[in-house]
């Protein structure tokens, strides 16, 4: 149980890092920026692509931003991402409810069992949270790859991984780590107790 006692704090310390930085990448609009190929040529203004809005960046430093009018219009790759970030932030949340219910700094839930089992469910969900931010991630940064390199799309369509992808990613490590720890604090040799007897007939239980 000492080991638990280690092992949960841990794990939901970084499962909760990684639900912040996924509602940062979810909101960023910088999932794709605007590729530069030609350095002899100075460009005017960045555009960058984003779930929810894109913007365009002067190269004064002024900025305009426009939310994407309909979803149905959007590609495919970002109304997946789109989907499945903010049910990944949702999961979450939720996992977070589950775990500090069954945490062993608090007494929302008596029974040892049941607090271990809610542990153990939470880190699953987180699991599934991180899974749910990385599959966009991986499938929006492979179009992007192979966009660059096709010779048929346009220098001007071309598009580079943003700064909200990289964080995306960070999350989604951070979730699955997590979730991994929270999931063995379930493990009985993490909540094992033994007991001690001494050379006097006493017994001492330790946890």
């Amino acid at each position: 149980m000492m080991l638990a006692a280690i092992l949960e704090p841990v794990g939901l310390g970084l499962c909760t890092w990684g639900s912040v930085l996924a509602m940062v990448a979810c909101v960023l609009p910088t999932w794709r920026v605007t590729a530069f190929l030609d350095s002899n040529i100075v460009v005017a203004q960045t555009i960058w692509d984003g779930l929810w809005m894109s913007c365009v960046v002067q190269s004064t430093g002024q900025m305009q931003c426009k939310v994407h009018d309909s979803v149905l219009s959007l590609a495919r790759d970002l109304q997946t991402a789109r989907a499945l970030t903010v049910v990944s932030v949702v999961l979450g949340a939720l996992a977070l409810a589950v775990t500090l219910a069954g945490a062993q700094c608090t007494n929302c839930v008596r029974q040892e069992a049941l607090k271990a089992r809610a542990v153990y469910a939470g880190g699953l969900i987180y699991v599934i949270s991180g899974v749910l931010v990385l599959v966009p991630l991986c499938w929006m940064a492979g179009n992007i790859i192979v966009d660059f390199h096709d010779p048929k799309v346009p220098p001007s369509k071309k598009r580079e991984i943003g700064a909200a992808i990289y964080i995306g990613w960070a999350a989604a490590a951070l979730l699955l780590l997590g979730g991994g720890i929270l999931c063995c604090s379930f493990g009985r040799a993490a909540r094992s107790s033994y007991v001690v007897e001494y050379p006097n007939g006493d017994k001492k239980l330790y946890v």
